[in-house]
């Protein structure tokens, strides 16, 4: 049975302990050199580089979010132990987690990472399909001449490279298509390495829940449940015309998944949809003040991962979630895309004072849709706003500085508020 060490990489003969190294962490599958689809996931990514840059921080709970009023944005696996879990309120998290270290997202750090791992993966294939920054399916298929050894062993060789070099750690799924890849990488964290054949996909999935299906979330799994499916045995019961006239579209898809069948293709050129950030206040506020300061710092945020990722959008979003939880969405399409911060802050401050002040807000959000590369970015100039190319050059100037100096290195005054 094809076997190798995930540590040294070298074939062994016993699937207990690597004949070479001594090391235990030996994978063996009767298909483990046949399959090519794979999905990478980053353990915990950002609470990983956090420990990284922090030896101190190692042998603690941390908590990557904001304030009380906020969400976990990840947590490391000590904290997840508690019970911590992404998406968690910051209440909730603290009340099961008090010791934990919180610490704000810091993502132009987490962006440098990723682009770090993306350049490993390149060594490996041309068709990678990012997912966010932590994750990416990979299609490795007719690899194998061209590495000298099969996808599994050079999947392996890619999480060993990035703890050696940049000191985070990854799970691999294998498999023959993208769920069964998606559902692999999350059966064996952190530092995991599933496997899930072709022959056994029917036994492996009977028994299993629906919720691991990806983008099932709490109000689908309750649909699926008031029809009598929990696990994907009770899936295989229906007839494929009867999930589409219960479920529609979603029915089709799920009569395929139940069978372990999925025909999409790792896309090198999947299109990221839209940039956001938001921000949960930890008091209600309806200060024009502390919001305008809030609108400015989400411009940058959002402003910066569009330069780090080249892009560039012609729609610009404002979100606003009152203290009763409803929600004002507003957008508004520009002439030119673009990805300046000073642009987008103008325009998401334009569309604000076109809700008027009908708070107190909970929260507070920008975002930019309508995504093209960054080289269609900011054509035209704006001839009613002269200032618009002086304000761009010193946006550019300060990049450049915090390239260099590190993101504190200057600051607006808005920004501060």
């Amino acid at each position: 049975m094809p076997t190798f060490c995930r540590d040294c990489l070298t074939e062994s003969q016993s699937a207990a302990r690597c004949g070479h190294c001594g090391s235990m962490r030996v994978i063996s599958h009767p298909e483990l050199f046949d399959l090519s689809i794979a999905h990478m996931d980053c353990d915990a990514f950002y609470a990983s580089v956090e420990k990284r840059d922090n030896p101190e921080l190692v042998d603690k709970p941390v908590i990557i979010g904001g304030g009380r009023r906020g969400v976990v944005s990840t947590a490391c696996y000590v904290a997840r132990i508690r019970g911590v879990r992404s998406a968690m309120p910051m209440f909730q998290a603290l009340k099961l987690c008090p010791e934990a270290v919180v610490i704000k997202p810091r993502m132009s750090v987490y962006v440098e990472v990723s682009r770090a791992i993306r350049a490993m993966m390149d060594e490996l294939t041309p068709v990678i399909e990012p997912l966010s920054l932590d994750e990416a399916f990979l299609d490795l298929t007719g690899t194998t001449k061209l590495h000298g050894a099969p996808p599994a062993v050079m999947l392996a060789r890619l999480t060993k490279r990035m703890k050696d070099e940049l000191g985070i750690t990854g799970s691999i799924g294998l498999s023959h298509n993208k769920f069964l890849a998606k559902v692999a990488s999350d059966l064996d964290k952190p530092r995991g390495f599933s496997v899930i054949g072709e022959a056994e996909t029917a036994d492996f999935l009977s028994d299993k829940p629906v919720r691991m299906i990806w983008g099932i979330g709490p109000v689908a799994q309750e649909s699926l449940e008031r029809a009598g499916i929990r696990t994907f045995t009770d899936l295989l019961r229906w007839d494929q015309e009867d999930l589409i006239a219960r479920f529609g579209n979603t029915g089709y898809r799920l009569w395929h998944l139940a069978r372990g069948q999925d025909k999409r293709k790792v896309s090198a050129h999947a299109p990221m949809k839209s940039i956001s950030n938001e921000t949960t206040f930890f008091e209600d506020t309806a200060s024009l003040d502390v919001l305008d300061g809030h609108i400015w710092r989400l411009s940058e945020k959002v402003s910066d991962r569009a330069k780090a990722k080249d892009l560039a959008g012609r729609v610009v979003t404002l979100k606003l979630k009152r203290a009763n939880h409803s929600t004002i969405s507003r957008r508004i399409s520009l002439r030119d895309a673009t990805q300046m911060a000073d642009t987008l802050y103008r325009t998401a401050r334009g569309l604000f004072d076109q809700v008027g002040n009908e708070g107190p807000y909970r929260l507070i959000g920008v975002g930019l849709a309508d995504l093209v590369p960054a080289t269609q970015a900011d054509l035209s100039g704006d001839l009613l706003d002269p200032q618009a190319v002086q304000r761009a050059k010193a946006e550019r100037a300060t990049d450049a500085i915090r390239a260099r100096f590190g993101t504190d290195a200057i600051q607006k005054g808005r920004g501060i508020r």
